[in-house]
């Protein structure tokens, strides 16, 4: 009994004790180990949510509602924000390309984008010289004024999605408000520390991306060129109000005297965005009768969209307006001359105008970024080759026309070699420099000669950057019924810096050979600055 008791013992109260300890010993690990450990693990969780989330809630938010639209001077443009390893402003000017500013520290990146011109704003300031001056000033009151908005917006915007997407993930106002918050904190302290770190000065220290690389060596000192475009304006408004007095003398030179029948062209080419230069054109058009206008291309600098609206000036003249595309002009320039009601674009075809047979093509090239200087315009073999191709193909298309061809046009006269022998008369421009020559005969053909046309628009803006404008010039050309050239003036506006106005009158003596009668004395009619009468070749 005693044994069998002790045995119950054993087993029994003994093993009650053995089961409860095993219990305890099994639960001991939830109760203790993971009571001690998870409360801690758990909070360092949740806050990694919050921030994870907060974080995320200001990326969507910043892409979703960082960007606003303001006027900045005569530009409608874009301002947007994005975050970013690094600060810095990149302000996108297409077609052209970039400005890179290092204008700020922080984890956000600006971005200005400019767009379309206002025309009412672009119009004033074009009329209004002392214009340009107020509009750089409220330019900055403009950026300012965009900036504030685009923060207030970006920080407003980073919050609400963060909130929303917090109470997706948490569905827990607590921890939705403090995501909230921690997006408001991370999204003001970016903001302030860009405000903070911003330099002003970066403006004068830009990189370039795009056609934009070559804008410091194209467009030289803006403030110069600024100056030296007023004055120079002011004083070709006396110039071109001389040329009718000029006209007057002219045709009363024994000389030459245009028969009733005659037919007037006047040869323009490389206008580069100069407005002074529509206004010499309508004088001249005006004042010599002119019945034919023909244009041998580079109306424009960079063929962008916003220059389209430069050869609006076309339908004010009235005249038949006969153009070639120049390696400055876009397709879109083109088109654009296209739509104006007394244009015709020649791309290696042919038209009939005012009595002349009229083939032209447009320049194989489009490099705005090139310098409108020859020493900008060298020809690689491969160039040269597209070049002396585009005058083949419009020899081809001159020797196979209907009707005789009177005047070929080409843009460069690198492309007139291959129609020698094809017509009387090539006319180019793109070397801003007047020339007249003949071309090198074929055995059996007609002589041919080649007149390349200076810049009628002074080379644009870069005609300012020397010590003396280049000057405005174009030609008269008189043909007689038979559509044979009889002769031909040179005019020369300006580009001396003195107030003065050179014609030069040169006769064909026998069109079949292309000589020419000496050079007559050039009449000069100016202001008080004039100087003295100088014939220019």
């Amino acid at each position: 009994m005693d044994g069998q008791e002790n045995e119950q013992r054993d087993t029994g109260d003994e093993g009650a004790p053995a089961t409860g300890r095993a219990r305890r010993w099994a639960s001991w690990p939830r109760r203790t180990g993971r009571s001690g450990r998870s409360p801690w693990l758990r909070r360092l969780g949740v806050a990694l949510a919050v921030v994870a989330v907060a974080l995320g809630g200001v990326v969507a938010g910043t892409y979703a509602g960082g960007h606003v639209g303001t006027d900045i001077g005569p530009f409608r443009a874009e301002l947007d924000l994005s975050p970013s390893l690094h600060g810095g402003t990149t302000v996108d000017v297409p077609p052209l390309g970039a400005l890179l500013l290092n204008s700020h520290d922080g984890p956000t990146y600006l971005t200005v984008r400019l767009g379309a011109l206002d025309q009412r704003r672009t119009q004033a300031l074009i009329n209004d010289p002392a214009s340009i001056s107020r509009a750089s000033q409220s330019a900055v009151a403009d950026v300012r004024a965009g900036v504030m908005r685009l923060g207030l917006k970006t920080l407003g915007a980073t919050v609400l999605a963060t909130l929303l997407l917090a109470g997706l993930v948490f569905r827990d106002a607590r921890r939705t408000a403090w995501a909230g918050g921690l997006a408001l904190v991370v999204t003001a302290g970016s903001l302030g520390l860009a405000a903070a770190t911003m330099r002003p000065q970066a403006i004068e220290e830009p990189r370039y991306e795009g056609l934009l690389v070559n804008a410091p060596a194209i467009v030289g000192d803006a403030r110069r060129i600024a100056n030296d475009y007023t004055k120079y304006a002011e004083q070709l408004q006396r110039l071109v109000g001389n040329v009718s007095q000029l006209y007057t003398t002219v045709s009363a030179l024994p000389v030459y005297e245009p028969a009733p029948g005659t037919t007037r062209v006047l040869h323009v080419s490389d206008m580069h965005l100069n407005p002074t230069g529509w206004q010499l054109i309508r004088t001249v058009v005006e004042q010599f009768g002119i019945d034919v206008v023909i244009d041998t291309g580079d109306i424009t600098d960079w063929g962008s969209e916003p220059e389209a609206s430069f050869v609006g000036s076309i339908g004010l003249l009235k005249k038949p307006y006969v153009y070639i595309r120049g390696n400055h002009d876009s397709a879109r320039t083109a088109a654009a001359v296209a739509k104006q009601p007394n244009a015709i674009v020649l791309d290696n075809s042919t038209t009939t105008v005012a009595g002349l047979t009229v083939a032209g093509i447009g320049d194989p090239r489009f490099t705005p970024d090139k310098n409108t200087s020859p020493a900008g315009s060298g020809l690689t073999k491969q160039v040269a080759e597209q070049v002396i191709g585009a005058g083949e193909q419009l020899a081809t298309t001159v020797t196979g026309s209907p009707r005789p061809v009177n005047i070929a046009l080409v843009h460069d006269p690198a492309s007139a070699g291959p129609l020698s022998g094809t017509c009387p008369l090539v006319l180019a421009g793109h070397t801003h420099a007047r020339q007249v020559s003949r071309l090198p005969q074929v055995p059996g053909k007609q002589p041919t000669q080649l007149f390349v046309e200076g810049s009628t628009g002074g080379a644009g803006l870069r005609g300012l950057e020397g010590e003396k404008p280049t000057p405005l010039s174009m030609s008269v050309l008189y043909f007689d019924q038979q559509k044979m050239l009889q002769a031909y003036d040179d005019i020369t506006v300006g580009g001396t810096g003195q107030s003065q106005v050179n014609l030069e009158r040169h006769v064909i003596r026998d069109p079949a050979q292309g000589a020419e009668v000496p050079v007559t004395p050039t009449p000069t009619r100016g202001g008080p600055e004039s100087a003295s009468p100088t014939p220019t070749r």
